[in-house]
């Protein structure tokens, strides 16, 4: 090929973009397409919660509930959640002990040891710790569930059947964790407490009497509605994340496995948002009082 057949720099430059050209138009394109794509993630998630209550509510309205789906769907989710939860209980509340106890021994106020589980464990640690469980190990296996249902084509073959996948599969597993939730948190606020109780009796020489008056003192019943309900609202966002990111997996083993990972990480950040502002409600509108 001889130097007049031979296409020119300048031409080459024109038919492909230098690397930071193209660098740049990539960056541009994540900025403008990334809140488009969260937008209708959003829009989705709205959509299919409306969708799950609309169906929970019309069910339990004309008594067709699958009941035998929801029993099964919480003896599922309290397996793998359950032991967990106490596993999980039990350092959470000890860890509080032994940090605040010792403070509270080079101040002289070890009597108050029970405050440190009532303001700790209670308000925050065990909603948190039920949200994060269930995010770790209900979200995956929802979505592990759906995402693969969604692979070998049952979702779709249910539409064809005229059968509601949502109404089916989603509201029974939604319903499961709205019922489980309450539970695990109570779990969680019951063996931190008394773990609690163990340290500070045991290593800071507490007497029991002194840590549950500081503990009434301090976690009123306020407190404990609020923790459960933290944890109901934390379930719902679980279940719709999860069935959302496993209805919509594509890919084969290889789209599963990406929605069980989408579905835990955007839970878990879910759950830290919601936290931050019921928090921020109950100490508005809620403020501790002494009991």
């Amino acid at each position: 090929m001889t130097s007049e057949t031979m296409p020119s720099r300048d031409f080459l430059s024109q038919r492909r973009p230098p690397a930071a050209l193209r660098l740049v138009d990539r960056c541009a394109n994540y900025v403008t397409d990334t809140p488009r794509e969260a937008a209708a993630t959003i829009g989705r998630s709205t959509l299919l919660a409306v969708s799950v209550v609309r169906y929970l509510f019309i069910d339990i309205v004309r008594l067709r509930m699958p009941m035998d789906e929801v029993i099964s769907q919480m003896w599922l989710l309290l397996k793998v959640t359950a032991l967990p939860a106490l596993l999980m209980a039990v350092p959470l509340g000890a860890e509080v002990a032994v940090q605040v106890g010792g403070l509270m021994n080079q101040v002289g106020a070890s009597s108050l040891a029970g405050a440190a589980s009532g303001l700790g464990v209670v308000s925050q640690g065990a909603p948190m710790a039920a949200g994060l469980l269930m995010s770790g190990a209900a979200a995956s296996a929802v979505a592990s569930d759906l995402g693969s249902r969604n692979v070998r084509e049952e979702i779709d073959a249910m539409r064809v059947m005229g059968i509601d996948p949502l109404e089916r599969l989603v509201m029974p597993r939604f319903l499961a964790m709205i019922v489980i939730a309450p539970l695990l948190c109570i779990v969680i606020i019951a063996a931190g407490v008394f773990a609690g109780l163990f340290i500070a009796t045991s290593v800071n020489d507490v007497v029991p009497g002194s840590y549950w008056q500081s503990f009434g003192a301090f976690a009123t019943p306020t407190d404990i509605w609020f923790a459960i309900s933290k944890s109901v609202i934390f379930a719902g966002l679980v279940v719709l994340i999860a069935s959302l990111r496993g209805l919509e997996a594509k890919g084969g083993p290889r789209g599963v496995a990406d929605a069980v990972n989408a579905s835990v990480v955007l839970s878990v950040v879910a759950i830290f948002i919601t936290n931050l502002v019921m928090s921020q409600f109950q100490s508005m509108f809620f403020q501790g009082q002494l009991g």
